[in-house]
């Protein structure tokens, strides 16, 4: 059975921090490649005229998502009212986007600053945990009055002590209690945090509004050692329709790298990752055939399926 989805690839394969003059440079490509929609990862808000992008995404005929980046200055775990106060702005901003551009869902880590992972007595985590479950309740009844959702991501054990794994998400949704919680997953952190990748994605079934994907080292998919059927037995078995994004970043841009750990290249070219990444979800997505090793995604390269 095929799946039904949207392919999407985020512009931190190529750039950070997205900003307007960098559109003439990705649309095109992203469009011709033949992309159904554009991940744009919001860092920093002022850099971005919607009406700008939105010109651009009708005349290269995409769609968007957007996602956010979660620093120490927006840490919803954070003891400090002001640093809560800066983060709830930034969301706000995110979320104009959103309406801006006709995305549905704001996505990312939002719970805590990527990098804080700390071992911490279960009482400080317990406090930590339910702060950001009371701030996550503000931000879902901020979403829904921009008629939005929230995407929750987990994120692995190196950049987070809080949300780990699809499990947790679905605790921390299940504890926000509001209609405009849900959750995205990663494939990069689930290739790292999950046991069972199928079961994980059952679990948040329809909780699960996003996916992100990337292989095992965070390079082209097909070429590592993920299991792809596993994804794909996941999403048929909860009829996930939404978007599939390829997430990957460059380390030309120097605090991205450091934020995720990026030291080298993970292709010979971004456009060439975004390409035949590409190349191979649609084979995934749309084939029963077992996708086991990097021969098979040499050949769908080969034949350009």
């Amino acid at each position: 059975m095929a799946l039904n989805i949207q392919y999407g690839v985020s512009t931190w394969l190529w750039t950070s921090p997205f900003r307007t003059a960098s559109i003439e440079e990705l649309f095109p490509k992203i469009a011709q490649m033949g992309y159904d929609v554009v991940e744009i990862a919001v860092e920093d808000p002022t850099l971005i005229d919607v009406k700008t992008v939105k010109e651009a995404l009708k005349k290269y005929g995409l769609k968007a998502s957007i996602c956010g980046a979660f620093g120490p200055s927006r840490d919803l775990t954070n003891e400090d009212p002001a640093v809560h106060r800066n983060c709830f702005a930034y969301i706000q901003a995110c979320f104009d986007i959103c309406v801006a551009l006709d995305a549905r869902f704001f996505g990312g880590p939002m719970y805590s600053a990527v990098g804080k992972a700390r071992m911490v007595p279960n009482e400080q985590r317990k406090k930590e945990w339910d702060l950001a479950v009371k701030n996550l309740r503000i931000v879902s009844d901020m979403a829904a009055q921009s008629g939005l959702q929230i995407a929750i991501e987990p994120l692995n054990r190196f950049e987070s002590d809080l949300v780990n794994t699809a499990d947790d998400a679905l605790r921390m949704v299940h504890d926000i209690g509001h209609p405009a919680a849900r959750i995205m997953l990663d494939g990069f952190h689930m290739n790292i945090e999950e046991k069972d990748v199928e079961k994980a994605i059952k679990t948040v079934a329809d909780k699960l509004i996003h996916l992100q994907v990337a292989e095992n080292y965070r390079g082209t998919p097909g070429t590592g050692q993920t299991n792809w059927d596993a994804y794909r037995r996941g999403l048929e078995a909860i009829g996930y329709n939404g978007i599939v994004t390829i997430e990957s970043f460059t380390p030309q841009n120097i605090e991205l790298a450091g934020a995720v750990c990026f030291w080298h290249p993970m292709a010979e070219s971004q456009d060439g990752f975004a390409q035949e990444g590409l190349q191979f979800l649609k084979h995934w997505a749309t084939t029963t055939d077992t996708i086991v090793n990097r021969s098979l995604f040499d050949k769908i390269v080969e034949n350009g399926k």
